[in-house]
């Protein structure tokens, strides 16, 4: 006899405070396993298309392991040198840029030279907000997680942990399927199923689209001559999955770059607007619905939320779980609107009674 919706509803419960308060408490341990897990989940369909072929499960994992490491040393070598030096460079000019910006905003706006002005007050007071809360940003860098040990623990365990979990995917995903309450087995798989489907294709085409924007970004600032183009085209890229923040980021960065590099040059400041048009056109039009589709659940809008609360509660690793979270609760409110349309308190005693006619 199945318990009742009470007890269920009381165990379910605590296990998800149970899941919150690890989170809470342990969200800087748990961040490398979540990493090695995450990469893990991705690589899966990868080693099943491999067995498919005939490989083994430990040969398909070793296969792909070689893959990544080749593909880590070629970024090392050939693409992070410069990336770096572009950053350190970008960071090197602020002053300069700043000194410039303050110059140009005072040759067009010499109300600017008046101390009591409005709008001198509000720059100055934008440019000490700015600055606190660089200060208190570069102290909690160097103060926090990121510290020299703690990036080398970072960089050899999420290898190790995506390693093993990839390794044992199926067999976990098995064991788990065992452990699955015998009466609601079917509608947990049911919903795992879908959360996979949504998950998977919201993420991995995400992920997609943001290496294939990032490479083009990178690829025609440069060309296009701008300075830090890899710089701008990479952060554009990164932050892609965030509805709309990648593309007005990217491309106040890159416009305000060109400003200052081509002053008077209209035509290479145009080329730099229409190289982030053009990429926003083919993200909307191309990438997006042919490599995340238009089926996932995920509006942008519920992702922002779930971006910004998780990320609020329990920082990056919040980040890391909120989309998962975002793809479940989305999935479990499809389903909860299902059972709820075909329930009486829905339909009323006049939709049993047509149906018991029918």
């Amino acid at each position: 006899m199945a318990l009742p919706v009470r007890e269920q509803i009381r165990y379910w419960g605590i296990a998800a405070v149970v899941l919150l308060l690890t989170l809470w408490f342990l969200g800087d341990v748990l961040l490398p396993f979540l990493v090695g897990g995450a990469i893990a989940y991705f690589l899966d369909p990868v080693a099943d298309r491999l067995e498919r072929l005939g490989l083994s499960r430990a040969s398909s994992t070793a296969v792909i392991t070689l893959v990544m490491v080749l593909i880590v040393v070629l970024l090392v070598l050939a693409v992070i040198p410069t990336l770096v030096n572009q950053t350190v460079a970008l960071v090197n000019a602020a002053p300069e840029i700043s000194k410039n910006l303050q110059t140009f905003l005072t040759d067009r706006f010499p109300e600017l030279t008046d101390e009591t002005s409005i709008l001198r007050k509000t720059l100055a007071d934008i440019a000490g907000f700015i600055q606190s809360k660089g200060a208190t940003l570069a102290q909690g860098i160097v103060s926090s997680a990121m510290s020299v040990l703690s990036a080398v623990i970072f960089i050899i365990v999420v290898p190790v942990v995506a390693f093993y979990m990839l390794l044992d995917w199926d067999r976990m995903v098995a064991r788990i399927d065992e452990l699955l309450p015998r009466d609601h087995a079917p509608v947990v798989r049911r919903l795992a199923g879908e959360i996979d489907r949504v998950l998977a294709g919201f993420v991995r085409g995400q992920l997609s689209v943001c290496v294939v924007l990032g490479t083009y970004y990178s690829v025609a600032l440069m060309l296009a001559g701008l300075d830090f183009g890899l710089v701008v085209g990479a952060t554009a890229g990164a932050i892609t999955f965030i509805p709309y923040v990648g593309a007005i980021i990217g491309g106040v960065l890159a416009i305000g770059l060109a400003l200052f590099q081509f002053w008077g040059d209209w035509v290479s400041i145009g080329i730099v607007a229409a190289i982030f048009a053009a990429g926003q056109f083919i993200e909307g039009n191309i990438l997006t619905p042919k490599l995340v589709g238009k089926s996932v659940g995920l509006h942008p809008i519920w992702l922002l939320l779930a971006l910004s609360a998780f990320g609020s509660l329990f920082g990056f690793v919040g980040m890391l779980v909120a989309v998962p979270v975002a793809a479940s609760i989305g999935v479990l409110t499809r389903f909860a609107a299902e059972r709820y349309t075909d329930s009486l308190l829905y339909r009323g005693i006049a939709g049993r009674s047509l149906e018991d006619e029918a």
